[in-house]
């Protein structure tokens, strides 16, 4: 026995117009860089019944959850409805909407709604996962909030690029060298310690202290999303001081000749951490400094990725 439909449902009044919220809404992929939980969102497919999507979400110091959701954008995005496809226990059914509201005054109200049942009709639960819902809610729509009010700042702030290197070798053999970040302190010399778990296979939790080529020191915890000699997705929980945010991915894009190798970094600057990359430094000479640093160690780490699979392949 199932448990009635309930509904949860919460708004925010945003100081942006409609179409500004409309793209948070739909850009999945960005929010990985604005909301703290979100690691990825991958489109899976899509046909006129909307968008297929599948999204993970970090949901404690070593967790996460990831489930399946279609999206459907209506009345020309002012309605973004989601269904999971399967609900998960304990829900047996699990669907809702985004809202954006127009305001006579060019502002935006923003309703995110919930509707579900439950597998099993306990009152207790029942209020848990209302309650989780509601708190999951209000913090989606503050970060959406945050993001459409300061748009124009976080323009500055987000800097995202992608260094890309050819390899005459697997990508299977790629894709190992780099999914082994256990032993990336005998391989990679920037890398001075790195403790890992993997409770859920694909899913990795760890603790770095790396070596930028200028000294300075960093510790870091990551979460990566790993998918077989595809793609590994990560995100730094606890980014450095210079940043709010850092995430990016690995890239294994097979060719004819053997594949292109791609590292991409999307990190947000910390405007109150500018000082430490020396006194008087701009947020343009922070995209400047990050661009060069990060892209030092992620070619550093492709060639030696490239090196790895390219020795197999001569073998």
């Amino acid at each position: 026995m199932t448990s009635a439909t309930h509904v949860v449902e919460e708004k925010i009044p945003v100081r942006a117009p409609v179409q500004v919220c409309r793209d948070l809404v739909t850009d999945l992929a960005g929010w990985s860089q604005l909301h703290r939980p979100a690691v990825h969102a991958e489109h899976l497919a899509g046909d006129a019944s909307g968008e297929l999507v599948q999204r993970w979400y970090v949901t404690g110091p070593d967790s996460v959850r990831t489930w399946r959701e279609r999206r459907t954008a209506e009345d020309d995005g002012r309605r973004v409805t989601f269904v999971h496809e399967p609900a998960d226990p304990p829900f047996a059914d699990l669907r809702g909407a985004w809202y954006l509201e127009e305001q006579p005054d060019g502002t935006t109200l923003v309703v995110l709604r919930h509707e579900f049942a439950l597998l099993d009709p306990d009152p207790a639960e029942l209020t848990r996962r209302a309650g989780l819902l509601r708190q999951d809610s209000l913090a989606e729509l503050e970060t959406l909030r945050y993001a459409a009010e300061h748009r124009d700042e976080l323009a500055e702030l987000i800097i995202s690029f992608e260094d890309p290197l050819f390899v005459a070798g697997s990508v299977r053999d790629a894709y190992t060298y780099l999914y082994e970040a256990d032993k990336w302190p005998e391989r990679i010399p920037h890398v001075a310690r790195l403790t890992m778990t993997e409770e859920v296979p694909g899913i990795q939790f760890f603790d770095m202290d790396t070596v930028s080529a200028d000294g300075s020191e960093h510790t870091t915890r990551s979460v990566r999303i790993c998918l077989p000699n595809r793609k590994i997705v990560y995100k730094q929980t606890q980014p450095p001081a210079t940043m709010t945010a850092h995430a990016g991915h690995w890239m294994f894009t097979e060719t004819p000749e053997g594949l292109i190798l791609g590292a991409r970094h999307t990190c947000t600057i910390r405007p109150d951490g500018l000082h430490l990359l020396g006194a008087g430094t701009t947020v343009a000479g922070a995209r400047r400094y990050l661009r060069k640093v990060l892209s030092a160690n992620s070619m550093g780490n492709l060639r030696l990725a490239k090196a790895y699979a390219e020795e197999r392949a001569e073998a």
